[in-house]
């Protein structure tokens, strides 16, 4: 094996969590968002991609640290931190955000591989979904997160899209130092879409599956001495930032090929991601649809299972059973956990069959996901500074700023939102 593939192996072991966490935030939902980011506003939208990238680093270490100190999900430890109606008011509006986000990825994925092949959307649609199912379910849990891992290279299209565009990198940078929105728009058009792209950057989701999966990945280990955490939580750390910033990474290029494209061209209002895919193809050439489509499919295969077993997670830890894609059906574990994944994506496929907007259903789960997340933020940021829940290991002065200005700027956003008229 060649050095290159061997270097690549041991960096892709050595990510975890934070990777697939961060690559399942660019899932055909966002990419959508982005996509009208671009086209609407040009490259005005870059800055917030910028902006947003040290709040989301922050907010999903919380989360991350959470799982892996105190050896529960989030919604375990809500739980046992808060009255059971603010754990089942978080966990409700939780499975319905995921459930529109998740109809919403299987219909762009669908919708892209009938624009790349032909054939019919809903047939790929329930074909997709099924896929994800029955991996989730059957596939052991090393083997699955091992595949979600190489799919995150997917992502990749999208920059290979960027750098085949002419563009004038000064102007990128001047408008993501110095923001300014294009002459004739609103305010509250301008607070909507800011909303929306923090909604699908910092989502709710996100903060369950990273916690969730740092502690499938501790397992049954016994307790481990306090060098040996402070060793592990260094981990999460770069394995979050490294993930956090591949995500925002590719939606700044997904913001800049569709406004050097899309925008330029007169071309501003997208309906889904592949409509942005299918509109790239008379101004950017073939080979770049191609690889928009393709992006679309992978993103979607690894966002699917994140946004079914985030719900899954949160529902079983609520329910008081045992939350795991380590849960052996044919032994008898874990159905009622993957009876929550099976009825969101299966519910997910079901939406993609009924007269729903597309543009609505994708934008505004990106939008609901920005609303939602503000009482869940508040929630993580309490107990991650509770020494009675996490011991010697609260989280420290500059996470706790960082955290809590995540949480007072997606509210700030949201609130700007509902009274600009």
């Amino acid at each position: 094996m060649h050095l290159p593939s061997l270097r690549l192996r041991r960096t892709m072991r050595q990510l975890g969590p934070g990777l697939i966490t961060g690559a399942a935030d660019d899932d055909p939902s966002g990419i959508a968002t982005y996509s009208q980011a671009g086209a609407q506003f040009g490259f005005a939208m870059l800055w917030t991609v910028v902006f947003t990238l040290p709040l989301m680093a922050a907010i999903q270490i919380v989360s991350a640290r959470i799982g892996y100190v105190t050896r529960r999900g989030l919604a375990a430890n809500i739980a046992r931190s808060f009255p059971r109606p603010v754990l089942l008011l978080v966990v409700g509006m939780l499975v319905l955000a995921n459930t529109l986000n998740l109809s919403a990825d299987i219909a762009a994925m669908a919708e892209a591989l009938r624009l790349l092949a032909g054939g019919s959307a809903h047939v790929y649609a329930v074909t997709f979904g099924l896929l994800c199912l029955v991996l989730q379910v059957f596939l052991p849990y090393k083997t699955y997160v091992g595949w979600l891992k190489w799919l995150t290279l997917a992502l990749l299209a999208y920059v290979a899209v960027a750098f085949m565009l002419p563009l004038d990198w000064g102007q990128v940078l001047a408008q993501v130092l110095r923001p300014r929105f294009p002459d004739g728009v609103q305010t509250r058009d301008a607070l909507l879409m800011v909303v929306a792209v923090f909604g699908t950057t910092i989502s709710p989701y996100l903060f369950f599956w990273q916690a969730a999966q740092e502690m499938e990945d501790i397992g049954d280990a016994p307790v481990h001495t306090p060098r040996a955490v402070h060793h592990h939580l260094r981990r999460i750390k770069a394995d979050t930032l490294v993930g956090m910033t591949f995500s925002n990474l590719v939606a700044f290029f997904i913001i800049l090929s569709t406004g050097a494209t899309l925008h330029l061209a007169g071309i501003t209002d997208i309906r889904s991601s592949a409509q942005a895919a299918e509109a790239l193809r008379p101004l950017a050439g073939e080979f770049t649809f191609l690889l928009f489509g393709l992006g679309i499919i992978g993103t979607g295969l690894l966002a699917v299972p994140v946004l079914a077993g985030s719900a899954g997670y949160a529902v079983a830890e609520a329910a008081g059973w045992r939350g795991s894609l380590s849960a052996r059906l044919d032994k008898g574990e874990g159905r009622g956990f993957y009876g929550v994944i099976a009825a969101a994506t299966v519910g997910g496929v079901i939406l993609c069959f009924t007269p729903m907007d597309p543009v609505k259903e994708l934008f505004w789960s990106a939008v609901l996901n920005g609303v939602i997340a503000v009482p869940i933020m508040v929630v993580m940021m309490l107990i991650a500074s509770r020494p009675q829940v996490m011991g010697v290991n609260v989280i420290g002065p500059r996470l706790r700023v960082l955290g809590w200005l995540a949480t007072a700027v997606m509210a700030a956003t949201v609130v700007a939102m509902l009274v600009t008229p």
